[in-house]
């Protein structure tokens, strides 16, 4: 990998840290104001005021994630994309557990200080692949 590689890499694992650690003002601080993400296929939210919201609700299931079949980083000058499946194990406020997983697409842009920070973040990108 190359280094701008590893940096748009290391940008995502910090973003899932804070999010397990449920440090939500780091979460926010992983995408650029205006920022988009689905959380739900189909619906996404740009408003950074309701992906704060909606991140904090779900950090309440204290979920753990994890990249099993690796990463994909692909950059062009100050524009990135990761591509990486994903799972989530957590439980219910009934002490039930949860799974889930998808095929995770995130486009980030390098800031003016050589951080990147996500644009756009869609989790949910391998429902296309499903068949009917």
């Amino acid at each position: 990998m190359t280094q701008d590689q590893q940096d748009v890499l290391q940008a995502i694992l910090d973003m899932t840290s804070s999010f397990q650690r449920k440090d939500i003002a780091r979460v926010m601080a992983s995408y650029e104001g205006q920022a988009t993400v689905v959380f739900e296929p189909d619906a996404p939210i740009a408003d950074a005021a309701t992906i704060e919201q909606m991140f904090t609700g779900m950090s309440a299931l204290d979920p753990t994630f994890d990249y099993p079949a690796g990463h994909e980083v692909i950059v062009n000058g100050d524009i990135a994309i990761h591509i990486s499946p994903w799972v989530m194990s957590a439980q219910d406020a009934d002490g039930q557990p949860i799974s889930g997983g998808g095929l995770s697409v995130a486009v980030l842009r390098r800031q003016a200080d050589g951080s990147w920070k996500m644009v756009i973040d869609n989790p949910h990108s391998g429902r296309l692949l499903a068949s009917d």
